[in-house]
């Protein structure tokens, strides 16, 4: 007769066992990050230009949040100004991220992100279209600026792929194709800006530089179309893994390459499209978060997806407190805090990869 605990290790499932145990990671992981992320976004509302730490006690602050005190300047600084632009600053940071971590499984190459490979440019040129043509705030800049990241998607894909998607993608294809796009959105731009009416210009200039200061409560249902697209990436984890050992071997697995390949492309683009047409350029997010979570927590898709939405709000919140406090007077452009960190990584990454 054998031995219960025999019996027991017998009857274990290793599926079941697996699964539990991403689980348990996820869980920690979400229970973590959340907590940085609620730590971060306490600190972006209590601290700016106008007020610093030191002028906010922890009572005062609280009373405000809580609603016990609704009708001091602080309150109207904090509810009307700093809550709407930290809303917008996560949710920047996690779109960014997520896209970047995307096109990196879809491309197979970790140098991937929307702003290296021009697809933030495109969104860029779409949006600037659609100020210019006097479109609908909602739904119609962002919509240009969907057109616009398409087009140059597509355009980036053909050059590294030929006339049809082959297997095999070239990696310095993309990259010099990114790059190239880059420059030549950026002279479009350039073009666009110069036939613009004088009173637009310094907002176009600011804005292409990331500028978080405009947006508004009127402006958070454009941000709560990201949500579904979150969802439709995270379902899709799984074949994202299966993707990393190559077009074949997922084909092989059951996955249906061309649909979710077509399906992560699109949503990745529209979510970019979305952020880009509110914040402007904000670069290296996608290449910095992608890069250290893939590092802690492993390439489990599972995991990594809401580690970088997680991790990029919290990364970008801290990014904007930066440029707001840094400025002896008035503040700074997101978009150069972001690019100050991440192109030193990009060289570095470039560097490793050459090795």
């Amino acid at each position: 007769m054998k031995p219960a605990a025999f019996n027991n290790q017998a009857n274990t499932d290793p599926a079941a066992d697996l699964f539990g145990s991403i689980l348990k990671r996820l869980a920690l992981l979400i229970g973590l990050l959340g907590l940085l992320l609620a730590v971060t976004v306490i600190l972006g509302l209590m601290i700016g230009s106008s007020l610093r730490l030191d002028g906010w006690r922890l009572d005062r602050f609280f009373n405000v949040l809580l609603g016990r005190d609704q009708q001091s300047v602080a309150a109207a600084i904090l509810w009307q100004i700093r809550l709407p632009r930290v809303i917008l600053a996560a949710t920047v940071g996690a779109s960014l991220a997520l896209g970047g971590l995307v096109f990196q499984a879809l491309l197979r190459n970790p140098l991937a992100e929307p702003y290296i490979l021009g697809v933030s440019g495109g969104s860029a040129i779409g949006a600037i279209i659609g100020i210019l043509l006097g479109v609908s705030a909602f739904p119609g800049v962002p919509l240009t600026a969907f057109a616009g990241s398409m087009a140059v998607l597509a355009f980036i894909l053909v050059l590294a792929t030929g006339t049809r998607w082959r297997p095999a993608m070239s990696s310095e294809a993309l990259l010099l194709g990114g790059v190239m796009m880059n420059a030549f959105c950026g002279a479009i731009i350039m073009f666009l800006i110069s036939i613009s009416r004088s009173s637009q210009v310094h907002h176009i200039l600011f804005w292409l530089m990331g500028d978080l200061s405009i947006f508004g409560r009127d402006q958070l249902p454009t941000l709560l179309s990201v949500l579904p697209l979150f969802l439709v990436v995270f379902l899709l984890a799984r074949p994202m893994n299966l993707l990393l050992m190559g077009r074949e071997a997922a084909a092989a697995m059951g996955v249906n390459v061309r649909l979710v390949s077509l399906v992560l492309l699109v949503t990745t683009s529209l979510l970019v499209s979305l952020v880009v047409s509110q914040s402007g350029l904000v670069g290296f997010v996608g290449l910095v978060i992608p890069h250290i979570f893939r590092q802690l927590v492993g390439p489990d898709h599972r995991l990594l997806i809401p580690a970088c939405i997680l991790g990029g709000a919290s990364y970008m919140v801290l990014c904007d407190l930066l440029a707001r406090i840094l400025p002896a007077a008035g503040e700074m452009p997101v978009g150069i805090v972001t690019a100050l960190i991440g192109a030193p990584l990009f060289i570095l990454l470039l560097w490793r990869s050459r090795q």
